[in-house]
Formats: structure tokens, sequence, C-alpha cells
């Protein structure tokens, strides 16, 4: 059974590249900055993050400039966000289409999941000045970072997948989403090193699947910084366990889409 739904992906695989050049081409249509909003979103999130936290609050980051050390953790939480609400809209959002023909539901979430790694990448230039600036060398932990790109697009396609299939049949999903996310920002690393918290608190945050990854994302960009292997394990973990039952979630309910929706 595995194997078919493989094998139907593959056959409709012309499709799924058809629709995620659909979503980059209009992302940013009738937008007068059109794509460099994918490099002012992280920007100014984190100008604010370091007048605010950096210099008001006075959080700690580890002795690397705040500038840098939260802009290490945006851009993966920028990609997480953005993408997360997407996907969890984007069975509402292409109903039309679901109702006419026949193909994978999964390859529209999917298609949102990998699309958005091209705004990754476009934000991600403006931190090589950064570290330039700051005179910040680069290590071999940027070796990690395609397998952290990975896991990432794991678990936010995991994700994606359970809330876009609830989304179909409870509509309040559009409205809660906005909020899980901001909660969410606030039990992951980005504003504080994990370093902050207390012990007992650690072991709690450690369950966030987001955790893990960027902190391990800080450590591949920044020298100064090790990987904490055991925090990096435990969101591989959480991440496959929810890339898993969101694909049994998405399989059992997609049968029913075009008929709910």
């Amino acid at each position: 059974m595995k194997s078919e739904y493989l094998l139907e992906l593959w056959r409709y695989r012309e499709l799924f590249y058809f629709l995620v050049w659909r979503n980059l081409k209009v992302r940013y249509k009738q937008t007068i900055l059109g794509a460099s909003w994918a490099i002012i979103q992280p920007v100014f999130t984190m100008i604010v993050f370091t007048l605010f936290f950096g210099r008001l609050a006075k959080i700690p980051s580890d002795g690397i400039p705040y500038p840098v050390f939260s802009y290490c953790a945006l851009l993966p939480w920028t990609y997480f966000s953005t993408t997360l609400t997407q996907s969890g809209n984007s069975l509402v959002g292409n109903k039309n289409l679901i109702t006419k023909i026949y193909f994978p539901r999964v390859t529209i979430p999917a298609s949102y999941a990998l699309s958005g790694l091209l705004d990754l990448g476009l934000a991600s230039v403006v931190l090589l000045g950064m570290m330039a600036y700051y005179q910040i060398q680069i290590s071999w932990g940027l070796l990690l970072l395609p397998f952290l790109v990975l896991l990432l697009v794991l678990l936010v396609l995991g994700v994606g997948m359970i809330f876009s299939s609830l989304n179909v049949r409870y509509r309040d999903i559009k409205y809660c989403l906005p909020f899980i996310i901001q909660i969410w920002l606030f039990i992951t690393p980005v504003i504080y090193p994990t370093s902050f918290l207390p012990e007992r608190f650690r072991i709690l945050i450690a369950f966030n699947p987001t955790c893990g990854i960027i902190e391990a994302f800080r450590a591949s960009l920044l020298p100064t910084r090790d990987v904490d292997w055991h925090l990096l394990g435990i969101s591989v973990l959480m991440t496959l366990l929810i890339f898993t039952s969101g694909i049994l979630y998405f399989r059992k309910t997609e049968k029913d889409f075009a008929d709910i929706i």
C-alpha cells in the first residue's frame, strides 16, 4: 500500500512542480517590493528584537552580538511560521482544484513547504553580510545545514498536513493557527538561548521540535557554539513522530476532502 502511494505521488510529480511554481509566482504578485519581502520581514523583526529584548530587556546572547544571535534563529523560524500558516490553509484555499479533479492531496501542503525554501535562501544572504560586519568566521558546522533544512521541511510538512486536514472540517483552525504560532514562538529559543532557562524548564522545552533545530542552526553558523546533540536528537525523534502522524492522519481524512470542503 505504501509503495502504491509513493508511485502515485511520482506519477503526479509534474502537477507538484506546477504547484510549487504557481506558489512562487503568486506570492509576491502585484507587490511593489516583490521578493524583497522575504528579506524585509526577518530583518525588521531582528531589529525590533534587538531593540526591545537585546538592549532594553538585556536578554543574554551567550557572547554573540544580539542581531546575529536573533537573526540566526529568525531564518528557520520565519520559514517555519510562514510556511505553516500557508500550508495550514492550503486545502481550503485550493477547494476549486480539489473538487474538480483527483490528484494526491498531499501535493498541496507539500508545495508550500518546498516553495518557502526560496525565501529562506534569499534571507540567508543578509546573514552572510552580518557575519562579515561582525567579523564572525564561517565554520565546518555549515555542513550540518542541509540536514537541518530537511528536518525543518519534514516538521513543517507534518504539522501542516495535520492542520490543513483539520481546517477542512473545522474552519476555526484558520483563526487558531496564528495564535498557536505566536505562542510557539515564545516557547522556542529565538529571543533567548536555552541557557537562559532554569534547568527544570530545559527538559520540558526539549520536546518542542523547533528548539533543537533552531539551536543547531545557531551552532552550525556560529563557530563559538557547539551543537547540543542530545537536544537535536530529541528534535529529530519528535519531528519524525509528527511527520509520520501527519501522513497517517492526512491519508485517513483525504478521501472526504472533496465532499466536505
